[in-house]
């Protein structure tokens, strides 16, 4: 690893958390906030060497305090063919807003999603128990996403491991179509022009077979294709960190951002298990 390099990334650190949720981490949301470039925490960067096992290396994005406990950690996968330069904006965003991040490069750039749901793990179980970032974060507050192909493997992972907190596959790829055991709560994100994974015959069809006993959400972007998590997307961020915080840190607070969820032209569609429980 490389010693960590802290990026300028807003405010610095945030505020200790509510005695109430032993979880909650940061200032109340707004969605100015949330649509900003970055979140309250000022972040650092360390790189992860491809000899880990089980998974390609990557990079891992924390917040710098010490003083707000431990925080919830999420795994990203790219997509296939892609290496996390393609995805690596969502890195500080997410951590920026109170989680340690780890987006993954993938043992080769054609592993399919049942390989890429692995690595997921694999990355999550370094984090936790291997990492000089581990004494960072609660073992207990998990997460995982992923972009095509990648937020398929998002899905394997959520399946394989039913103690993550959260999943957020934007624009997922699969061959597996029915995700009725999935038990983890799952936001999806789907572009409507997306010619790669169609959400025709992949997001929606993974939104409606998850239970509807799982907390769950379906965000559509308006004339998007299957790439656009590969530049900043303004409503993916602000769900995203939403879904995260929600389910991660258990903080209600951002129940506004999801329910009743966005209304904009730039959203084609938006479904979820409103209310959440």
């Amino acid at each position: 690893m490389v010693a960590a390099a802290v990026l300028a990334t807003g405010l610095g650190a945030a505020p200790a958390q509510a005695a109430a949720n032993p979880y909650e981490r940061g200032p109340a949301p707004t969605t100015a906030a949330l649509d900003a470039s970055r979140g309250p925490y000022s972040v650092a960067t360390q790189s992860v060497s491809s000899l880990v096992t089980g998974f390609g290396g990557g990079t891992i994005y924390y917040p710098t305090t010490t003083s707000d406990g431990t925080f919830g950690a999420v795994a990203i996968s790219p997509g296939f063919t892609a290496t996390w330069s393609s995805l690596s904006w969502l890195g500080p965003r997410i951590a920026s807003h109170g989680f340690v991040v780890i987006g993954i490069e993938t043992n080769t750039l054609l592993d399919q999603p049942a390989s890429r749901g692995d690595q997921l793990l694999a990355a999550l179980d370094y984090l936790t128990r291997t990492s000089s970032v581990r004494s960072r974060i609660d073992a207990s507050r998990l997460a995982v996403a992923g972009h095509s192909m990648g937020g398929g493997g998002s899905l394997e992972a959520a399946q394989d491991r039913p103690s993550l907190q959260a999943a957020v596959p934007l624009a997922p790829w699969n061959t597996q179509k029915s995700w009725s055991s999935l038990r983890v709560p799952t936001l999806i994100v789907g572009g409507e022009s997306d010619t790669v994974a169609p959400v025709s015959s992949h997001s929606i069809p993974f939104y409606t077979t998850i239970p509807s006993a799982t907390e769950k959400a379906y965000l559509e972007l308006n004339n998007a294709s299957h790439f656009f998590p590969q530049s900043v997307n303004t409503y993916t961020a602000r769900l995203a960190v939403s879904w995260l915080k929600r389910f991660v840190d258990n903080d209600t607070r951002y129940d506004q951002f999801i329910c009743p969820g966005p209304s904009s032209v730039s959203v084609s569609d938006y479904r979820s298990t409103c209310p959440l429980s």
